[in-house]
């Protein structure tokens, strides 16, 4: 039988925490690019914020959770062995599966525009990519990517003002535009 204290703590965190699933998840994937790692993360999290959710003062869950995250996946990594030592074959079919095209948007993008935009989006530096992957792909508000990644909230609309000027600039190389998406 559950006592008082462990029915509060269950329906804090089923109020503060539960509503984040989607979001937690899709940002431990841009973190560790594989369903696998991230689905570990989300476990570790959902395990850090369950032991410490009575501490929570209940502003800001999200913040709050994506900040258990960062924290959790810079421990996972330094604990992480080096990829060398795993099979070139597997390490290729992890960094493969999000490139699935068996979905509907790939029934409406344009294919040729559609490697346009990923080309654009891979020859980014690592910190345009994260904001992007952050703020535009994962739906964070500013504030949010800010406190995920430690920075001031100016900089993370710098950064993505860069990036998205940076991707349009290839597109315009490439002779392709946003018309191009919709052939």
């Amino acid at each position: 039988m559950m006592d008082k204290a462990e029915t509060a703590a269950d329906e804090r965190f089923d109020r503060y925490v539960l509503p984040e699933l989607d979001v937690m998840y899709r940002t431990a994937w841009s973190l560790t690019r594989s369903d696998a790692d991230a689905q570990d993360l989300v476990q570790d999290t959902l395990l850090r914020a369950y032991r410490a959710i009575e501490r929570f003062d209940g502003r800001h869950p999200r913040a709050w959770l994506l900040t258990i995250m960062r924290n959790a996946n810079i421990n996972r990594v330094r604990k992480k062995k080096p990829d060398l030592l795993d099979d070139p074959d597997a390490t290729f079919e992890r960094s493969t599966d999000f490139a699935d095209q068996d979905h509907p948007e790939s029934l409406v993008v344009d294919p040729v525009f559609d490697a346009a935009i990923e080309s654009a989006f891979e020859e980014l530096p690592d910190m345009f990519r994260e904001i992007v992957e952050l703020v535009d792909l994962n739906g964070l508000a500013y504030q949010e990517a800010a406190d995920l990644l430690d920075i001031p909230v100016g900089t993370v609309m710098s950064r993505l003002h860069r990036a998205r000027k940076r991707i349009r600039d290839h597109l315009a190389d490439t002779g392709l535009d946003g018309e191009a998406a919709l052939r």
